[in-house]
């Protein structure tokens, strides 16, 4: 049986208290309490709520993304998998989206955190580790507007099932991406 870490823990209850009260008003101190663990912990893992919440969404997405590669999982279910993600977390995602902002936005690490994935993708498959430039901004580009697509669907503007944002999520990358995504 594996037991859960600290860190893990910590996200538990984090998640936890998410569930019922918006993410800006959520305190170190509630957390902890919350897990019967102590502040200097906390931070002995964390730096604050919002690296908390980035290791949570980068935990997930990683986990999803560790597929990629093995038998018959192609880039179209790294998409389909990732609108179930969000349809199954879609409480605590659009707490994040709604109730963090400027630099701690979650809206803008979740950007970073997709960009980030797809440039160490996109390396693999070059087999090197300096990307053009160019593609850098093609991922940029791609990941602030499926973001935001994201969060439309989520707060009910864009009614759509998970199939049908994982299509249009495939069908809008760049040409220059899908060389290396989709083959």
């Amino acid at each position: 049986m594996r037991r859960q870490t600290t860190k893990e823990l910590l996200a538990e209850s984090f998640l936890e208290l998410a569930q019922k009260t918006s993410i800006d008003k959520i305190t170190i101190t509630e957390i902890t309490n919350n897990c019967q663990m102590s502040q200097p912990t906390f931070y002995n893992h964390f730096q604050d709520k919002y690296d908390l919440i980035a290791w949570v969404y980068t935990k997930n997405v990683n986990r999803i993304m560790e597929n990629i590669g093995q038998e018959d999982y192609k880039w179209e279910n790294t998409l389909m998998d990732g609108a179930k993600y969000f349809e199954d977390n879609k409480v605590f995602i659009l707490n994040a989206l709604k109730h963090t902002s400027g630099q701690d936005s979650f809206m803008r690490n979740m950007t970073a955190i997709n960009e980030k994935l797809l440039i160490t993708e996109i390396r693999k498959k070059l087999k090197q580790k300096k990307m053009p430039i160019l593609l850098e901004y093609y991922i940029k580009f791609y990941c602030h507007g499926t973001v935001q697509f994201l969060f439309d669907w989520l707060i009910g503007e864009i009614n759509l099932t998970c199939e049908e944002i994982a299509e249009i999520w495939k069908n809008s990358l760049p040409e220059v991406l899908k060389i290396y995504l989709l083959s």
